[in-house]
Formats: C-alpha cells, structure tokens, sequence
C-alpha cells in the first residue's frame, strides 16, 4: 500500500472522529445552542409522524366503518405497546447522556447495547402473552363481532413488534450522541413509506386491514435495516456496538425500566382520562361532543409537537449536565427551554383562540353544523395550550435525572385529579354540561401543568445549593 493510500486513510478516521466529537460537543457545549440544534429536527420527525397516523386513517376509512372501527379498538393496545419502545428509548437515552456527561464512553457504549437487547427481548415475549389473550382482550374492550377483524390486523402487528420498537430505540441511541438529523430522517422515511405503501398494500393488492399491517411493518424493517448499517456495518457513530463491548450489569436494566415504566404508564393514563371524558360527554352532550372533542383534539395534539420536541432535546442536555455535575448549566438548560416552550406556546394559543372557526372548518368541512361547536372547544382549550412546555418539559426533565417516577406522579396530579376533578365540577354540579367539560379540562390542565413546573423549580433549587457549594 502506497503513503498516499495510507494518509487517505488515516484522513478518513480522523475525519470520522471529528464529525463524531462534533455531535458530541453540541449535547456538552452551550445549552441554548444544544436545544435548539437538537429540538427541531425531533419536532420535524414528529409532525410527519403525525401526518402518516392521520393519512393511515383514512386510507382505512376507505375499506368502511367496520376496518375504521377495527383499528380503533386495537389503538389503544397499539399505543401502549409503541410508549414502551419510546420509554426504553427515553431510559436508554438518558443513561447513555448521563455517561457521556461524565466522561465515561465505555458504560455509555454498554448501555446502549443493554437498550437494544431489552427491546429485543420484550419484542419477542410480548407477542406470545398478547396474541394468546387477544381475543378476550379484544371483546372486555367491546370490540363484539369486529373483534376477528381487529385480531387479525393486531396478530400480524405483534408479530412484528420487534421492527416496531427497533427504530425508536435506535433514533433514542442516535440522539443521545447529539446526531438528531439521522434520527429524524429515519422517521420522515419511515413515515412517507408507509403513506406510499398504505394505498398499494390496502387497495391495488386487496388485502384491506390486513395490508395496513403489512405495509406499517415493511415500512420499519426499512428503518431498522438503516440504523443497523449505520451502528453495525458503518460505525461512523460516537458509541460503539459490538460484543467486545457488551459486559452485562443488571443495574444497567434496572435503570432503564426504572424510566420506561413510568413513561409507558403515562399514555395509559392519557387513555384513562380519554375514556372517562367520552363516559361524561355521552352523559352531557352524546356523539356530537365526543366528535367535537376528537376533532378539536388533533389541534391540541398538533400543538404539542414542538414542545415534545423541546422536551426530548433537554431531556439529553440534562442528563448529560447532571451526568458531569454541571449543574448550573443543568438549570439553565430547562429555564431555557421553558421560556423558548412559553413564547411558542402562547402564539399557537393566541392563534388557536383568533383562527378557531377557520381551523374547525377544516376538520369538519363534510359536517358545518360543528364548526361552531368545535370552535368553542379551541377557544377554551387556547388556555389548556399554552401552559404546554410547563407540564411536558418539566416531565422529561425528570426522566433526564433517572427521576421518572416523579414525572408519572406530576401526570397522575394533572390528568386523573386536576383534570377530570374540574370537568367532573363543571359539567355536573354547576351543570354546565358539554361546556363544563372543555372548561373543566382547559382550567384542571392548565394548574396541572403549573404545578409541574413549581415541582421542577423547587427541586433544581437543591442543584443550585450543590453548585455554589462547590
């Protein structure tokens, strides 16, 4: 081999190492420019997430109401089954950080092999209790003669569980390490091959429900053979994946479902709370406000998408501050994002409650006697939408310290007391029925969250005492 051939070389591995330190130096570097650079290719990633569960449904509507009604039985499942990827991911993130904060890339290397194989293993245990108990699952949720159409698109889910939990691993693996914008171009791919597939798999192939499925699972394969080039086959990543660096440490586990336990458990409380405020608004205002607060609701869930973005981003920041007892920069890490969160928050809202008739329009063009319904709700819930960053981010502060349970707490203190206390006051015993409800949870959310934020703030304190101790 010639010198020129040998320096060429050596060029590409110090060039490899520079754009690895590169990544890292955004997470340890200024908090300000870290979030920033690593919020918004997350909040890129989650509105076209947003946008292909928005195009799956409707490609599914198409097939009638029986495969509509089919996927909605299974969501629920479906998405507690998704957040404990995310939770793994969120837990394997945040130790992973909290390593690289302190300056310690062989257990960061180890714990991130340790996310993968929990990922592994519970994809494949997960299918076997679940599919074995499907049906009567299926029929206690009242799924009655659709459940054999919902069992069959939920059996070939659950096969694939693994595909499924792979990529939200991996992007977490991938974030950790400050490298968001390969993250985020997994999940556009992902996204946008699937609204491709969902039309050719449902309709030109004639498999129906079932071609969802498939095309939902191709779609993923794709992005776990992506991120398995570029950990395995490439490793042009700051951690290393290899056997050689696999040493097993049950505490290791531990603390990862320490994390993922708590965030899995918050969407099943978000799913509690959806079933009791569709229990009160078919006791207050039957179909019509459970529509009206099904459609108003993607706004709201379209106004999260920046602040999940947020959150994700100081989730990492955080713990790698906490990880190398920077603390200082720690604090200043969630002020910041909560103040960016705030002025995000309330121009959405300001815009939410001018624009509400227009914004209805959109969700209810088939249906106008709504609009006017739905514009009440966005009016109301305007107040909900702007103490967003206090609740979000400051969860995921927790989950950034290793303090998830603490996050589930502050969820359990919003949702299932603020929350339904207030709706539950409002729409029965000041009888202000359906509009009660929209009061109840703008008002209820709104303390909640602001109660998570005084939480926060009161428990840094006792990091700032640390740092100026030392």
């Amino acid at each position: 081999m010639s010198n020129e051939e040998n320096n060429n070389g050596e060029n590409n591995i110090e060039e490899k190492k520079e754009n690895k330190n590169k990544k890292i130096d955004i997470v340890m570097g200024d908090p300000k420019i870290a979030i920033r650079k690593l919020s918004w290719p997350i909040m890129v990633s989650m509105l076209v997430t947003f946008a292909y569960n928005l195009a799956d449904t409707v490609w599914v509507a198409g097939l009638g109401t029986n495969s509509l009604a089919a996927l909605g039985f299974f969501m629920p499942i479906f998405l507690i089954i998704i957040s404990l990827g995310n939770g793994i991911g969120a837990g394997t993130n945040s130790l992973i950080a909290r390593a690289i904060g302190g300056k310690d890339k062989k257990k960061a290397d180890n714990i991130a092999i340790h996310g993968i194989l929990i990922t592994v293993f519970i994809s494949l245990l997960a299918p076997i209790v679940l599919i074995f108990f499907l049906n009567n699952i299926l029929l206690l949720m009242g799924a009655g003669t659709i459940a054999p159409l919902t069992s069959q698109y939920a059996t070939i889910i659950l096969i694939g569980l693994l595909v499924l939990l792979l990529p939200a691993v991996g992007s977490s693996i991938l974030r950790s390490e400050g490298d968001v914008n390969r993250a985020m171009n997994v999940m556009v791919i992902t996204a946008i091959l699937n609204i491709i597939l969902d039309p050719i798999f449902i309709y030109v192939l004639k498999l129906g429900l079932a071609g969802a499925a498939y095309a939902t699972l191709i779609s993923s394969s794709i992005a776990v053979v992506i991120i398995s080039y570029w950990l395995l086959v490439k490793k042009d990543t700051y951690l290393n994946i290899s056997k050689e660096d696999f040493n097993f440490d049950l505490g290791i586990i531990k603390e990862i479902i320490y994390i993922a336990i708590p965030t899995t458990s918050e969407i099943i409380i978000f799913s509690i709370v959806s079933i009791i405020i569709n229990f009160i608004l078919s006791q207050t205002g039957g179909p019509i406000g459970v529509a009206v607060y099904t459609a108003g609701w993607r706004i709201v869930s379209l106004a999260m998408i920046p602040h999940m973005g947020l959150a994700t981003a100081t989730l990492t920041v955080v713990a790698a501050a906490y990880g190398g007892r920077k603390f200082k920069k720690l604090i200043d890490s969630y002020n910041y994002s909560i103040k960016l969160g705030l002025s995000i928050s309330t121009i959405v809202g300001i815009l939410v409650f001018i624009f509400a008739s227009e914004i209805a329009m959109i969700f209810s063009y088939s249906e106008a006697s709504l609009i006017p319904a739905i514009s009440e709700f966005l009016r109301i819930i305007s107040i909900f939408c702007i103490a967003l960053p206090f609740g979000i981010i400051s969860s995921t502060t927790f989950q950034g310290l290793g303090k998830a349970f603490i996050s589930l707490i502050l969820t359990i203190q919003r949702a299932l007391i603020f929350e339904v206390v207030f709706m539950l006051l409002f729409a029965f015993l000041l009888n202000m029925g359906v509009y009660g409800v929209w009061l109840g949870l703008a008002i209820g959310g709104a303390i909640g969250y602001s109660v998570s934020f005084i939480v926060t703030k009161l428990y840094l304190r006792g990091f700032k005492k640390v740092n100026i101790k030392e």
